[in-house]
């Protein structure tokens, strides 16, 4: 499915930093809320798949079942299929597909469709959710994981001045920047009953050296690839010379002994 005009407001682009701190993600560290429902045999859609690699892990869980991911540009879906043969998981595939329009998909399709990161992306995240909702089966859930906050030390000037341009590049591309305490909310809206929704919290801790070169040395590139720039430049919201900045700061935290940087994140598992 090609993509819809202006169903993807992502503040970063699918470059070669990016891909790499997605394809960190598993289900242990991304989706650990949801193993308690899962069953061998279950159908699965996750919605922006992007690399494959959380993906890939949902499959071996569902061993019985098939997994389907989709992502909205065809760019990262190369790497997931080669992930994922590489691997040897053959119960899953990649395609294009829009959370917001799921048109190839019928009412009542899956045992499970599942989301991480991906709401705060795109500029209807009731529609998304309740479209996700309508392809799942009766009895099904509806499972979704967001940023809710980002914290850090040592607080250093160009990591406040990250976190403020990162907020104003997603607000301006039309994207909801962590919205983890409040996607409940959203669900409801989207048909989901109060009393159907578990919410839950997970983190993201990075404190040891090897944790830190990973994600520190990623941001690093993420904030001065080109995509990146272009949206933060043209969107007036810092000068190339404020990302380089960034940059550099993003390296001088990953050297330091004490460095840490901690996400939390809502979780919210839907009953159909």
């Amino acid at each position: 499915m090609s993509q819809q005009p202006g169903s993807n407001v992502y503040a970063f682009t699918h470059s070669e930093a990016v891909l790499r701190t997605h394809q960190w993600r598993t289900v242990k560290n991304s989706a650990a809320y949801l193993l308690p429902y899962l069953q061998p045999n279950m159908t699965i859609l996750d919605v922006g798949c992007g690399p494959g690699t959380l993906t890939t892990d949902l499959a071996r869980h569902v061993p019985d079942g098939h997994v389907t991911g989709i992502e909205t540009t065809d760019a990262p879906l190369g790497e997931a299929r080669k992930f994922a043969e590489q691997a040897g998981v053959k119960n899953v595939s990649f395609t294009e597909g829009d959370v917001l329009n799921l048109e190839n998909y019928k009412d009542d399709t899956f045992d499970v469709v599942h989301a991480h990161q991906v709401l705060q992306h795109v500029p209807d995240p009731v529609k998304a959710l309740s479209e996700m909702r309508r392809v799942t089966k009766k009895g099904g859930i509806v499972a979704a994981r967001e940023s809710a906050d980002m914290t850090w030390y040592p607080r250093l000037k160009e990591m406040d001045a990250f976190f403020d341009v990162y907020i104003k590049v997603a607000k301006g591309k039309g994207g909801n920047p962590n919205p983890g305490s409040y996607i409940h909310v959203w669900a409801q809206e989207a048909g989901f009953a109060r009393d159907d929704i578990t919410c839950t919290a997970g983190t993201w801790c990075f404190s040891a050296p090897e944790d830190r070169q990973y994600w520190g040395g990623a941001f690093s590139e993420r904030v001065v690839s080109p995509g990146y720039v272009e949206n933060a430049v043209n969107g007036g919201h810092c000068k190339k010379e404020d990302l380089e900045r960034i940059s550099e700061g993003w390296k001088e935290w990953v050297r330091s002994k004490d460095g840490w940087f901690t996400v939390t994140h809502g979780e919210i598992v839907c009953r159909k």
